[in-house]
């Protein structure tokens, strides 16, 4: 079992929230639980849209595909679906120029017994907070491959001009590549899902400190959102946190 809270909100700079979250502790279609983040890009209208339309439709085509997805692993139906989304998404963006060059990033997580899935495309990030905190995904942006290249610091690349420069999205390409992770974690884990307007504002050290605190699971995930904005709120801003109650027994 596991516990989550949400938060999305639209920062200080933006006219428009193009954050999209969805979370539920309950199974949807074959999966015991769902938690999903996803950060829209492109104009006014575009951006909103697609984090939206990617959303609801990975999570309606979870749902009313349930005796398709059987003999599917976890995996495979998740990344099947996320195509399927992709596809779909980049027939309306050619068929109506409001649309067109929309994307969105997306993190997709899903927690049974002790073990945690993940995917994503683009930026939006998942940690772990353990003995410390761990980023699981890796971020799909330019600043990111010159980090690697080392020319440029992690810290430089919050506020490198190019930092909203991503190299894969739900969206952008016919093909989607999509990065899975599968961890092993433990009943006193914590799991952060966000989008960029949160690591762009806040040091990981700063957010491990608000995870740490002794407060609710609803304040810790408020707190984020607060110090973010009191940074700078230069983006939307979207949380998820879950608790990840595992069963005593089945780490046994």
């Amino acid at each position: 079992m596991s516990r989550s809270v949400t938060i999305t909100d639209i920062g200080k700079r933006r006219r428009i929230n193009q954050d999209y979250v969805f979370a539920s502790d309950e199974p949807v279609g074959i999966l015991p639980n769902l938690y999903v983040v996803a950060d829209g890009m492109g104009g006014h209208k575009a951006g909103d849209y697609a984090s939206r339309f990617t959303v609801k439709n990975l999570v309606r085509i979870l749902e009313i595909g349930k005796e398709a997805s059987r003999g599917l692993t976890p995996e495979q139906l998740i990344e099947t679906t996320l195509r399927e989304v992709n596809s779909e998404l980049r027939r309306i963006a050619a068929s109506d120029e409001n649309y067109y060059g929309m994307g969105t990033t997306i993190v997709v997580a899903s927690i049974e017994g002790s073990t945690l899935r993940v995917w994503n495309v683009g930026d939006s990030r998942l940690y772990i907070l353990s003995d410390r905190l761990h980023q699981i995904t890796k971020d799909h942006s330019l600043v990111e491959e010159m980090v690697e290249a080392g020319s440029l610091t992690e810290s430089g690349a919050r506020r490198h001009p190019d930092r909203n420069v991503i190299t894969r999205a739900i969206g952008a390409e016919d093909y989607l590549l999509i990065d899975c992770f599968t961890c092993t974690i433990t009943d006193r884990d914590m799991i952060l899902m966000c989008t960029d307007g949160l690591t762009n504002m806040l040091e990981d050290s700063g957010i491990e400190e608000i995870l740490r605190e002794e407060i609710p699971l609803e304040e810790k995930a408020a707190r984020l959102v607060d110090e973010a904005n009191r940074s700078g709120g230069r983006d939307n801003v979207t949380v998820l946190l879950a608790d990840s109650l595992v069963d005593t027994e089945e780490r046994i």
